[in-house]
């Protein structure tokens, strides 16, 4: 059992906690909870921390979910669990996950591809909320500018519960490059913008699509905003302006899987 803080194990855990760059070098990423645990793709699985209350309780748990797996499972004590968490009240498994990204072909180049193309996200859990809502509404996968939050923030991490695991993701340096590759497969490209003349359930998105969602304060880049074939918003009532940036792509991608699912 691990009980010091100072341990370089801890340290590393910590570090890959904290900070991006440590993320990106190893190739690597943290969860927590069991139901994390439980849902890691074989082969992606690297290690796993549990505490010592934890352990003692659902060790069974634990060996079922490794099965036949090489993977030694640590034991901290439970002062260090708490401090290696990112969670208030931990659950006590965490888990050493492989980075997975995709290529654009693989994110955008189906028949029936409907793609979310993301400018300059910048809040974690904005973050893992569409990437959850995305899985649940079909979407076959996500581009992100390079300026985007990093997808393996814990925050983030926790607010996709699971879909991280199964959502293509696409990060470039040139989203507007991976635009044009799009619209030379004839996918048509929508910005969700307040200047959109179309309500944003007017359109056909049975054909392939992709729609485009801006950061949070500044909405889409204008660059990036006239590269779309359409400008679309949704009608608001009140004196609402515009929607949060996760829930205005969750509003789209829905109606696109409505639309499908009628044809």
């Amino acid at each position: 059992m691990i009980t010091s803080t100072g341990n370089q194990k801890v340290k590393r855990l910590v570090n890959l906690k904290k900070k991006r760059k440590a993320r990106d070098e190893e190739g690597v990423f943290l969860v927590e909870g069991i139901r994390m645990f439980r849902e890691v793709p074989a082969g992606r699985l690297a290690e796993v921390y549990v505490s010592d209350s934890f352990y003692n309780k659902e060790g069974s748990t634990v060996g079922r979910v490794l099965g036949g797996s090489r993977i030694r499972t640590e034991i901290l004590s439970d002062q260090v669990y708490a401090y290696v968490s990112d969670t208030k009240t931990p659950q006590g498994v965490l888990c050493v996950v492989r980075q997975k990204m995709y290529t654009l072909a693989q994110v955008a180049g189906g028949e029936r591809a409907h793609v979310l193309v993301l400018d300059n996200l910048q809040d974690p859990g904005n973050m893992g909320t569409v990437i959850r809502t995305a899985e649940g509404a079909g979407v076959t996968g996500i581009i992100m500018s390079s300026d985007c939050v990093d997808v393996h923030h814990p925050k983030t991490i926790r607010s996709t519960m699971g879909s991280v695991y199964r959502m293509p993701l696409y990060r470039t340096e040139d989203i507007a490059g991976a635009v044009r590759w799009m619209k030379e497969r004839g996918i048509h490209t929508y910005a969700a913008h307040l200047d959109g003349m179309l309500s944003y359930d007017e359109p056909d998105y049975t054909n392939p699509c992709a729609f485009f969602i801006g950061n949070e304060g500044n909405g889409l880049r204008e660059e990036i905003a006239a590269m779309a074939d359409s400008y679309i918003r949704i009608p608001m009532e009140g004196q609402v302006e515009s929607l949060n940036a996760a829930i205005a792509s969750a509003v789209l991608m829905f109606e696109a899987a409505r639309q499908r699912r009628q044809q």
